[in-house]
């Protein structure tokens, strides 16, 4: 429905993603009045999960949004790369999805097209849903009228289907949906058709995961099942209410990995007694035990295993018959005991308590502190820095990185960003080129082109301008191009009558001076001109133009010698030739004027003196006589 542009909001300096809508759908009013309200909703809408809405406008039949800029990739780019993900990093990406769509339900939207497509992936891992409102927008326009289903089939919840209603239990089947999609690389149904895909959405019940991928865990199994019931009641009631079974989820699948254990620091296994009095001596597994724990060596013995029996009826040896009795042994085994076990037990319940540093990047200051803050550690702002990627006073990161275990009370540094560096193109107007560079790169740029143009208001080899202009915003190293003056360029005269040569050159700041001379040009016609053409000049010079003798009579230059350049006189031909007279075209437009001539039958020479396209000279002059398929120049 849109074609989304990467563009520099130049009011606030920021990078954003601007969404233009189709004109189809802009040249329709009912959608463009929705699509404002529901523009409005979603700018309401603040969660870091949900891609942000900055600004919505028109501009005649274009009407567009212009969003946060997200860079990244979708989930769908995702799933095509890696075909599907393990049950915990797929509910690792589903959790924030039903973040950002609980968000929205509390506030009363429902986003009706819920899809892979619609979960975009930032660099750093974070998740962002968007296009929050477009498919209620849509259901304005003249398509719904036409019976057309608002929505993506393979997501598509039972009740969309058969009423087109939807409501947040439609989000949330959708996202059970996706689920399925995550832990087992393909929706659950497909068919040859659209129309087949939805009949099955109404009249099947989704198919375990773990029925295509058998290591899929069961909690997986139910979530999916609970979300993607047919009847909207069987669901979840909203996406905070899923997203609650998720977590629970999350939490009870085992970690891949677990930190090993080994030295001082390990704790040695409790044991439990069976159900039932223990009979026999224990206090060699004890001080095994504890001395085991204490040394960190050796294995440390077990304790018989609770589905052990003891036989009642088994014959147990008599102690042998002490000698003698020395107590002062016994106390002090039970001394060294009793001073080990407190030792180590106030060990075990004085070690500090851990806890993973939170990844807040993206999020502003005070959320970032506030969720560091609930973890028992303190929040330090340190450096900022420039980012293209992440919003001004957004963290960027963190200090330890994020998942990095901290005793409780320790500090974390936030680095804050400073939006995208943007750096001021100095003024090197009026400054030579050697300057003008120098003064560029100290600003951090890069000389881009020189170029030369005619000027007569700025001093030659002076810069005119630059582009971007000065005061302009531009990235760090941006090439900026360079224009000089090239003061005052002579112009091509060449074959210009006398009068209009003069007048031009005069009024060009010239100092002018004519000479005439016997030649076989056309009569009072500029022959020659120094300085040369194009060639570089400073204002008021003196230029001598060259122009062939006036005083012949047009008539008897025509009528004498060769003309046409075969060789022959020419003479008696022209008694007989037919004249055409040649129409006045100065002040018309050079296209127009050429067109005029050529259908007299002349031919047509344009030469250029600036820039703009009308002709302000002519040879002949208005109202000329001349044979067809005379050459008429026109200076421009």
């Amino acid at each position: 429905m849109a074609t989304v542009y990467l563009a520099l909001d130049i009011r606030l300096d920021r990078t954003v993603a601007l969404k233009v809508m189709h004109r189809s759908l802009a040249a329709d009013p009912a959608f463009v009045r929705r699509f404002i309200g529901e523009a409005k909703s979603v700018a309401s809408l603040s969660h870091p999960n949900v891609v942000h809405v900055f600004d919505q406008g028109t501009d005649n039949d274009v009407v567009y949004l212009s969003m946060e800029y997200v860079p990244g990739r979708t989930l769908r780019d995702i799933l095509r790369q890696r075909g599907r993900l393990p049950a915990r990093e797929a509910l690792e990406i589903l959790i924030p999805v039903l973040a950002a769509l609980g968000a929205a339900h509390q506030a009363g939207m429902v986003h009706r097209d819920v899809k892979p497509e619609n979960v975009l992936m930032t660099d750093d891992g974070r998740v962002k849903v968007v296009d929050f409102g477009l498919a209620r927008a849509i259901e304005a326009t003249n398509q719904t009228r036409t019976g057309m289903m608002i929505g993506t089939i393979g997501y598509m919840a039972p009740e969309q289907v058969t009423t087109g209603a939807a409501d947040v239990r439609s989000d949330v089947y959708a996202a059970g949906i996706m689920l399925f999609e995550l832990v087992t690389g393909e929706q659950p149904y497909d068919g040859e058709t659209p129309m087949s895909v939805a009949y099955r959405h109404v009249h099947d019940t989704v198919p375990a995961p773990s029925s295509l991928v058998p290591e899929v865990p069961q909690l997986v199994d139910v979530l999916v099942a609970h979300a993607t019931a047919r009847e909207p009641a069987d669901r979840p009631k909203d996406a905070t209410a899923m997203l609650v079974q998720a977590v629970e989820v999350h939490r009870a699948l085992p970690r891949t990995t677990t930190p090993p254990v080994s030295g001082a620091h390990s704790l040695p296994p409790r044991h439990f007694p069976a159900s039932g009095p223990m009979s026999g001596p224990v206090s060699g597994a004890v001080s095994g035990a504890v001395s085991g724990a204490v040394s960190g060596a050796g294995s440390v013995p077990q304790a018989a295993p609770a589905h052990t029996l003891i036989q009642p009826h088994a014959e147990v040896p008599r102690a042998p018959r002490r000698r003698g009795f020395r107590p002062h042994w016994l106390l002090a085994t039970l001394a060294a005991v009793m001073v080990v076990a407190v030792g180590f037990t106030g060990w075990y319940f004085s070690r500090p308590e851990v806890v993973a540093v939170p990844d807040v990047a993206g999020q502003n200051l005070a959320v970032a502190e506030k969720n560091i803050a609930a973890l028992g550690l303190q929040a330090r702002k340190g450096d900022s820095e420039y980012s293209e990627k992440v919003a001004e006073g957004l963290v960027i990161a963190t200090d330890p990185a994020a998942e990095v275990e901290l005793e409780k009370g320790s500090t974390v540094t936030l680095t804050l960003s400073l939006g995208p560096e943007r750096i001021v193109v100095p003024n090197v107007a009026n400054l030579n080129g050697n300057d003008a560079r120098a003064a560029i790169a100290g600003a951090g740029l890069t000389v881009g082109s020189v170029k030369r143009l005619a000027n007569t208001e700025v001093e030659r080899d002076k810069v005119i301008r630059t582009s971007p202009q000065v005061g302009e915003k531009v990235k760090k190293g941006a090439k900026i191009d360079i224009f000089v003056s090239a003061g005052l360029v002579m112009p091509d005269v060449s074959g210009m009558p006398k009068d209009e040569a003069a007048g031009y050159l005069g009024s060009q700041g010239f100092q002018v001076q004519v000479n005439e001379v016997d030649d076989d040009a056309e009569p009072c016609t500029v022959i020659a001109q120094s300085p040369k053409a194009k060639t570089e000049v400073n204002p008021g010079a003196p230029v001598m133009v060259t122009v062939s003798r006036c005083q012949v009579d047009f008539w008897q230059w025509f009528r004498g010698g060769d003309r046409d350049g075969d060789g022959h006189d020419d003479a008696e031909a022209r008694d007989d030739q037919q004249f055409s007279l040649v129409p006045g075209v100065i002040g018309k437009d050079v296209r127009d004027a050429k067109a005029e001539l050529e259908a007299l039958g002349f031919k047509v020479r344009v030469q250029r003196l600036g820039n703009g396209g009308v002709v302000q000279f002519q040879r002949p002059l208005p109202n000329s006589e001349r044979p067809p398929g005379t050459t008429v120049y026109l200076w421009q």
